[in-house]
Parts: C-alpha cells; sequence; structure tokens
C-alpha cells in the first residue's frame, strides 16, 4: 500500500476518555469500531482511500473485535455487503469515491434501499469538488433523493465526524433506512482531536457465530410485488421516523449569532469551516468561530425536517442558502418548505453564489458579501471583502513578478521510472508506421497519457470500460480500435464488460493491460493479481485448485485466442508486438499484457534491501543513465518520445550549440527508458550507462583501474 499505518492503527485500541489525535478519516476509522460494527468493506478511491486500508492493516486488530474487513473487487460488490444488515441485527459499513463509485454500486445500493435495513448501514463516500477533484463534477445528494437514503454531511472536525458516525448507525436502526455519509477532500484529511471511547465488539461477528440463519420473510426481498409496498414505506414511515430522530437528537446545529437576527445563512455542514473563514474575512466572525449572523448548519442534509427550517426562518428578512453543487436540490426543498408554511422571507443561493464547482472562503466570502450588502445595506461599509480581493491580487502579482512569468499550469504525469511510460513510447513510435488509431483511454495512471508529450485518448468513459467504449467505432474503421486499461480496471470492470462482450459478439479491437501488479494511481492497493508473495498464498489456499491467478490465464479462461505478453521497458519488442496485432489478419479481439511492477513498489521494496546489504558491508550496484553533452544534436526527439521528469534540457556548455542539451536529473532511477527509446527510435547515441558500485569487490577495483587506464590512453 501506498504508506503504513502503523502509528495509527496503535490509536485505533485507544479507549474511554483518552485523546484520540490524526486526521479526519482515521477518526472514521476510530468511530467504527466504538460503534460496535461486525463487517466492514469498500473499494479504495481518494479521499477515502486510507479508511479500507488502515483496516487490511488492522487485520489483527479487527480479528481480536470480531471484525470482518474486506477490500473488494468493486463498489458494486461492496454495497452488496450491506445485504447482511437486511435480515439480521448487525451493523456494517461500506465506503468508496463518490459520484463513480455510487454509480457502480447503484444496483445493489437500489435494491438495499427497498426492503431497508434491520442493522444499521453507514457508507462512507468521498465527495470531491473544484480543482482537487479527480471524478466527474456530480453529487451523491442525487442518489440519496432517488433512491431515498439518509445523507449525512457533517461539519469538519474530528468530534462532529465522529459523532456523525454513530448517530448514523442510529438513524438508520431508528428508520430502517441506510445511511450515507459524504466527507470533501478536507474533511478527510483535516487535523484534530477528540475523546475517545472502548471499542465495542458486536453481539453477533466472526467471533460470536449465530446457529441458524434468519427466516424466510418474502415481504423483505427487493422484488416484486413486495417492492410496491416498500415504496410507500420509504417515503412514509422511514421518512418520517428518519426526520423525527433526526430533530429529537438535534442533529442539525444552530448558531443564533451575535447580532443582525434578520438575515441568517443555512449551509452544508462540510462548508461550515470555509464559510468561518470567509466570514472571518468579512469582519462578521473571530478566529474561535464566534459569529455575527445567526447560521444553520445541516449535518444531515437529506431529508430536511420542515420544522427546523421554518423555526430557523422565523422572524428573517433574508436568508441565504449555501449549497455546494448543482442543481440546487437543497435550495429548491427549502423553498418548497417555506412556500407550504406561507413563509414570506426573501430565500438566495445560486442566483448570488456560483452554480458548479468548489465554495471555497474566496468564492464563499465574494457570494456572502454580495447578500449581506443586499440585505444589509449597513455593512455595506465595513465589510471585507475588498480589502481581501486587493490583498489576494497583490500576492499573485507580487509572484508573478519574482518568477518573471505566471506560474504554469502542472497537470498531473507519470511517477519517474513508472513502467507505463514506455509503453506510450512504443505506441508512439508505432503510429509513426502506421498513422493513428482510436484510442479508448480508462481510469488510471495510464490516463496520464493524455497529456503531453503523448496527446493520446479519444473517449474516457469509466473505470474499465475502454474496451467497452470502442465497441461501436470497430464497426466503421478500417483500423482495429486500441483500448487501454489497468490490471485494477481488468478485475474492476474490463474483464465482463469488455473482454467478454466483445468475444460474445465477435467484434475485431486491440486491448492492452498495463499489469504493474497493483491499482496504483488510489495508493498502490493490492488486486487478485498482485504480486504480493503473501497475498498469492491467501488466493492459493483460497482456490480449488490450489493455483495462481493470473491475467492471463482470465483471458485463456473465457476464449481469448490471440494475446501476447510483453515486457514493458522493451520498447522495440512493444512496438513490434503491436504492429503485429494491428496488421494481423486474425480478426478478432487481440490482448497485449504491458507487464512492468509500479515504481513506487519497487522501489520501497528495494531500499529496504539495499540499505541492510550496505549496512552489511555488502557489495550493492545501482545503474544510472547519462548523456553525452558533446554528442546531442539538441533536437529532443528522446524528451518527446518518453516524456520522463527526469530527462529534461540546459544549457550547453560548448559556446557553439545555441540550443540546450539533453540532460538527466540526479532523480533518475535508472529504469534505462531513455536508452531504450533512443535504441528504438534509432536516435543519437548520446545516452551513457554509468554503475555505481557501492562497498566494491577487488576484481571491481581492478576492472575501474583498467578502465581508467584505457580512458587515459584514448584521451592521449
Amino acid at each position: 500500500m501506498e504508506v503504513s499505518f502503523a502509528k495509527e492503527i496503535e490509536k485505533l485500541k485507544l479507549g474511554d476518555g483518552e485523546t484520540f489525535e490524526g486526521e479526519g478519516i482515521l477518526a472514521v476509522t476510530k468511530a467504527l469500531l466504538q460503534s460496535g460494527v461486525s463487517y466492514i468493506g469498500g473499494y479504495q478511491g481518494a479521499p477515502v482511500s486510507h479508511l479500507i486500508d488502515v483496516m487490511v492493516q488492522a487485520a489483527p486488530q479487527m480479528a481480536e473485535l470480531g471484525v470482518h474487513v474486506e477490500p473488494c473487487t468493486n463498489e458494486a460488490s461492496a454495497a452488496a455487503m450491506l445485504g447482511a444488515s437486511i435480515m439480521y441485527p448487525v451493523r456494517g459499513a461500506v465506503t468508496w469515491k463518490s459520484i463513480v463509485g455510487t454509480n457502480v454500486a447503484a444496483d445493489a445500493l437500489s435494491n438495499l434501499a427497498s426492503p431497508g435495513v434491520m442493522g444499521g448501514t453507514l457508507i462512507v463516500v468521498g465527495e470531491d469538488f473544484g480543482e482537487g477533484s479527480s471524478v466527474i463534477q456530480e453529487r451523491t445528494h442525487a442518489f440519496a433523493m432517488k433512491s431515498t437514503l439518509c445523507l449525512m454531511d457533517p461539519r469538519p472536525n474530528l468530534t462532529s465526524i465522529v459523532n456523525a458516525v454513530e448517530t448514523s448507525f442510529e438513524l438508520s436502526e431508528a428508520s430502517n433506512t441506510p445511511v450515507m455519509m459524504e466527507l470533501r477532500i478536507r474533511a478527510c484529511h483535516v487535523q484534530g482531536s477528540f475523546q475517545a471511547k472502548d471499542n465495542v465488539a458486536a453481539d453477533i461477528s466472526m467471533t460470536q457465530l449465530l446457529a441458524e440463519p434468519a427466516p424466510h420473510v418474502y415481504e423483505q426481498l427487493a422484488h416484486p410485488p413486495a417492492t410496491f409496498g416498500h415504496e410507500r414505506k420509504k417515503s412514509g414511515e422511514r421518512m418520517q421516523a428518519a426526520r423525527d430522530f433526526i430533530r429529537d437528537r438535534g442533529l442539525n446545529e444552530l448558531f443564533e449569532g451575535r447580532m443582525h437576527k434578520d438575515v441568517g445563512l443555512i449551509v452544508q455542514g462540510g462548508l461550515y469551516n470555509a464559510l468561518m473563514r470567509a466570514l472571518e474575512e468579512l469582519g462578521l466572525a473571530d478566529a474561535a468561530g464566534n459569529c455575527d449572523l445567526p447560521i444553520m448548519a445541516l449535518n444531515v442534509v437529506y431529508p430536511l425536517v420542515p420544522d427546523e427550517i421554518t423555526a430557523f426562518v422565523e422572524g428573517k428578512r433574508a436568508v441565504m442558502v449555501l449549497e455546494e453543487g448543482q442543481p440546487e436540490f437543497i435550495e429548491n426543498e427549502i423553498g418548497t418548505i417555506l412556500r407550504r408554511a406561507g413563509c414570506d422571507v426573501t430565500l438566495a443561493g445560486k442566483d448570488i453564489m456560483p452554480l458548479a464547482g468548489e465554495y471555497s472562503a474566496p468564492v464563499l466570502l465574494e457570494g456572502v458579501g454580495a447578500f449581506l450588502r443586499r440585505h444589509l445595506p449597513s455593512l455595506g461599509n465595513v465589510l471585507g471583502e475588498q480589502d481581501y480581493d486587493a490583498e489576494v491580487q497583490g500576492l499573485k502579482e507580487q509572484a508573478a513578478r519574482l518568477l518573471g512569468a505566471p506560474v504554469p499550469p502542472r497537470p498531473p504525469g507519470f511517477c519517474t521510472g513508472c513502467p507505463e511510460r514506455p509503453f506510450f513510447s512504443a505506441l508512439k513510435l508505432t503510429e509513426r508506421e502506421i498513422g493513428k488509431v482510436h484510442y479508448s483511454a480508462d481510469i488510471g495512471c495510464h490516463a496520464f497519457a493524455t497529456f503531453a508529450p503523448f496527446n493520446f485518448g479519444n473517449s474516457i468513459l469509466g473505470y474499465g470500460m475502454s474496451l467497452a467504449s470502442n465497441a461501436s467505432v470497430a464497426s466503421f474503421q478500417k483500423k482495429p480500435p486500441l483500448a487501454v486499461m489497468g490490471d485494477g480496471g481488468f478485475w474492476h470492470n474490463g474483464l465482463l464488460s469488455g473482454v467478454a462482450s466483445r468475444l460474445l459478439n465477435g467484434g475485431d479491437g486491440v486491448l492492452v493491460i498495463m499489469k504493474n501488479g497493483y491499482t496504483s494511481a488510489t495508493g498502490t492497493q493490492e488486486v487478485i493479481s498482485s504480486p504480493d508473495p503473501a497475498l498469492k498464498l491467501k488466493a492459493a489456499e483460497k482456490s480449488a485448485t490450489h493455483g495462481e491467478t493470473t491475467i492471463e490465464d482470465a483471458l485463456k479462461g473465457v476464449g481469448v485466442k490471440w494475446q501476447r505478453t510483453v515486457h514493458t521497458y522493451g520498447v522495440a519488442k512493444m512496438r513490434d508486438t503491436l504492429l503485429e496485432a494491428f496488421r494481423s489478419p486474425f480478426k478478432g479481439l487481440k490482448v497485449i499484457v504491458a507487464e512492468g511492477e509500479c515504481q513506487l513498489e519497487r522501489q520501497r521494496r528495494i531500499k529496504p534491501i539495499r540499505a541492510k546489504a550496505l549496512a552489511a558491508g555488502e557489495r550493492v550496484a545501482r545503474d544510472r543513465f547519462g548523456i553525452d553533452e558533446d554528442t546531442c544534436t539538441g533536437d529532443h526527439s528522446c524528451i518527446r518520445l518518453s516524456g520522463c521528469p527526469t530527462l529534461t534540457v540546459k544549457p550547453a556548455s560548448d559556446p557553439l550549440k545555441t540550443d540546450p542539451v539533453a540532460h538527466v536529473t540526479n532523480g533518475c532511477v535508472g529504469c534505462g527508458l531513455c536508452g531504450e527509446v533512443a535504441h528504438a527510435a534509432t536516435l543519437c547515441p548520446s545516452f551513457w550507462k554509468a554503475t555505481i558500485i557501492s562497498n566494491p569487490t577487488w576484481w571491481d577495483r581492478a576492472k575501474a583501474r583498467f578502465s581508467a587506464t584505457l580512458a587515459r590512453g584514448t584521451v592521449a
């Protein structure tokens, strides 16, 4: 995995009255254990990857509590785990990245929401907006409304987050309704502390087994005609029970305000910190959170409680709803509540605030400032947003002066030594011979090839969906289309949605599977084909044949007739294999497994081994690459073909060379791509390779002296 959580795991053992210090997503983990969960599952994805990662690494501690932990193959399998709580009084939680993950889980969630649950269920989703997002800008709120699920959006401090987790289970059980909790990036990583409680071992768990299964109750199955009754209960009894619990337990918070009682702000709980920062800049709040304006913080954004809304707006001339994302679900629902109650208060929201994007403190400052100038004109001369804007603009201008130019954009890119980059170098060389091909991209590290210098990609339709997305393209193009997916995407969705479907329909096409061993983009979590020996042993023990599970075996098992496995760093071999696939007379699916271990995992594996060897005085060798400045012609084809961040340019020391020469920085990890590309593309022979030897043997020293003598003789 991306990081070790050894220290965090120890914090999970804290008991009643002790202080837990850490970040938001780890506080969620501790809160789950304090809530007495029986099972936890999920699929990785920022910003909630750590939730399942911590649980996996803390397997021994989880086993002591009887908690079953399952890293799932996709979000749908995670959501389906919650079926355990339909007929059994057990609490369970699952997690994934929304909204894309929620879309994958939609079928299971709809069937879960229909009969409802007996045991409390919680779905923790990572909700991203704005420039920090890596998903489609849609909202979990829409799904909660569609399927009649409760939706929590707690204030971003650890005490509020922990309280939201614990009360979510109670809310779920009180209303027999699954509960979702959305956490933005800042909430997941906010630092703080809270008073811990003892962990609770569930009455039904891995260590407390049931002797008999639950009885058959047809009415609890998501199957017509039982579903007709479910719909009436969802919108009637269950939603009313949820509203009663939300009101009676005071889950939504009221902050009275020190003055200006005739206006108010209604804000999603997750936006509360950003709002307070904006109000502080406006001169209407202090650093301790004391505010001049009345605020209603919605820690539960669905369902809303009409009595709470009408009580808050009573006596006010105007109220502003601060709701991130679009459409304005909360604002529209509040408007309906006020209209039905006959309230004539002025309601503001998206008419002033941006329709989409992240509501950061500067965005909230501008919108709230405009609202207050309109409805509290007496504040017009004391609001500080214009001073703040001038200060920010001044800082930008100062930065531009210091840099001599505006700060350039920095799109994400491949890690140094990434084994996926060589494939795209080979693909560029392939296109030199056969021309452009339709390229279906996928979710994962390989999607960075959509940026310069590669600029590949005609579509991205979803995780593991690249092959499925060009099924119709194959029918009207002369050249077979190309699809690329990672091994994570292959196991998540690609095997069935792409490979099996293409085989069923007999369509032509080329599929490249990046076999780097992990779902790398989300933190290098293991998949069923990961090279981890312990994981392979575990998989083998579960397998009836006691064999390893490989991508190649899966492809062969479903009927793929044409497949090749090529190491990605062999650029010339990869180019030749691609040419073979595109020129093959075989009409059907052709699969190339591009094999190369994730460089991050490789470095994490090698560094401890190297450090141990060095400490023991053993011989250690590592390769470095460089460029002969005298040989470099300065056309930089090597850079355009490889895109390695350690392969750059520098001014030539030869005054007769006006163009900069290529240069390898000290960040080089010795993967050899630059030399491979130069060889495969028949570029200039300017690259050199050096082997750096620590603790050399007498033979190493002798060879070094001999080489130095030859070099001096050549120079002479």
